[in-house]
């Protein structure tokens, strides 16, 4: 079993699901024993604010500035010194032509390395299909969190499936956190805002809702995601203030505009009657956002992006199409004129396989194996 896992990716208090996810899978797989470590991503733009870590959180022994070239030879010897390197990876969080910086910290790696991808895309261009398949090649291991995406991966990509596990997304449990009661029905929207994330056709949908009593009100929580506030400004949700303006939906709206402490995301997430993901993606494979509200038992509605096809086919929430406010309206009535559907989400809520310490667990078994896997090749350069 390793004793120790160095773990690369953006990290608190940088501000963004990549950071929130590496800090969660961090906290749980070492479990506050001590001697792991994070070498952690930093742009200068993320350089502070965030959510504030767990105290069993492993703490950062390198920083790797993605603003600046040639960075990853600090980055592996880094890792090196532990059993075992766990890699996050997305397009954009390292440096180089489509983040190929990645590719010779790979090859400096002396220890066996788990990359989890948290995009797969179908239409790749050709770099970004060649630093994909690259990263496979020379990992030990490439973890992705839902079926779709490791079809996606065998079938569009030159990999080795033999490398390729299935480990969901963890979810946080919310059970401790008391549910607020309300006198209308609650809707809630959270993550980092900006072009894409669809909130323009929930406000539509929202405004279908007005012969409603009591009317629904529409929680949007998130920050502006940090790129998108440095490249286009604050327009998107000014926008959006504008739409709701001109739908008359402006009094059902209320715009939480910080990044969420765990304790406030938990209660809201508690307090919603209902979650609502209106996505434009039709690629995105993982979303942090939707494993969340399931497992917080909270019923869903999205737009058929793959990873809500995949986890709401067994009845946790409605699929919609997307860009199609009319049958959002009509999914938001049916979840919340049927209290039966929370408890569709009762065996997820409870059951053991998305909660944070079972899929640390199953990293943990990943790991052991790739440890035990070399352990004859060590011992045979070993002079006798």
């Amino acid at each position: 079993m390793p004793a120790t896992y160095g773990f690369l990716s953006t990290y608190p208090p940088t501000q963004c699901g990549l950071a929130t996810f590496n800090a969660a899978l961090s906290s749980h797989l070492t479990a506050g024993s001590g001697g792991s470590g994070v070498v952690r991503l930093l742009a200068r733009d993320n350089a502070s604010g965030g959510i504030a870590l767990d105290r069993g959180a492993p703490r950062v022994v390198h920083t790797w500035d993605t603003d600046m070239p040639g960075g990853w030879p600090g980055a592996a010897a880094a890792l090196n010194r532990f059993d075992v390197a766990v890699l996050q990876h997305e397009y954009g969080i390292y440096p180089g032509d489509t983040g190929d910086e990645v590719l010779p910290l790979l090859r400096a790696l002396r220890v066996p390395s788990i990359v989890v991808l948290h995009t797969v895309l179908t239409q790749p261009d050709p770099r970004q299909r060649a630093v994909l398949e690259q990263i496979v090649a020379r990992a030990d291991a490439v973890v992705t969190m839902t079926d779709t995406a490791r079809r996606r991966l065998t079938t569009y990509y030159a990999v080795d499936p033999h490398k390729v596990t299935v480990i969901p997304h963890g979810a946080t449990s919310h059970s401790g956190v008391a549910r607020e009661t309300h006198d209308q029905p609650y809707l809630l929207t959270w993550g980092l805002l900006g072009p894409g994330k669809g909130i323009e056709w929930a406000l539509r949908a929202l405004a279908l809702l007005d012969d409603m009593d009591p009317l629904p009100i529409y929680t949007v929580a998130g920050k502006t995601h940090p790129k998108v506030l440095e490249q286009l400004g604050d327009g998107y949700r000014d926008g959006l203030r504008k739409l709701a303006d001109e739908l008359g939906v402006t009094d059902q709206v209320r715009w939480v505009d910080t990044y969420l402490e765990p304790a406030e995301l938990s209660r809201l997430i508690r307090s919603a009657d209902a979650v609502v993901l209106p996505y434009d993606s039709t690629e995105q494979v993982t979303s942090g956002v939707l494993i969340e509200a399931v497992g917080g038992g909270v019923p869903v509605v999205a737009t058929e992006f793959p990873h809500a096809v995949e986890l709401l086919a067994d009845g946790p929430g409605l699929l919609v199409p997307h860009h199609d406010p009319e049958a959002m309206a009509v999914a938001i009535r049916h979840v919340l004129a049927e209290p039966a559907m929370s408890g569709r989400l009762t065996g997820l809520d409870s059951g053991p396989t998305l909660r944070w310490p079972a899929v640390a667990a199953r990293y943990q078994a990943l790991a052991s194996r790739l440890v035990a896997d070399r352990s004859p090749l060590a011992a045979a350069t070993i002079p006798a």
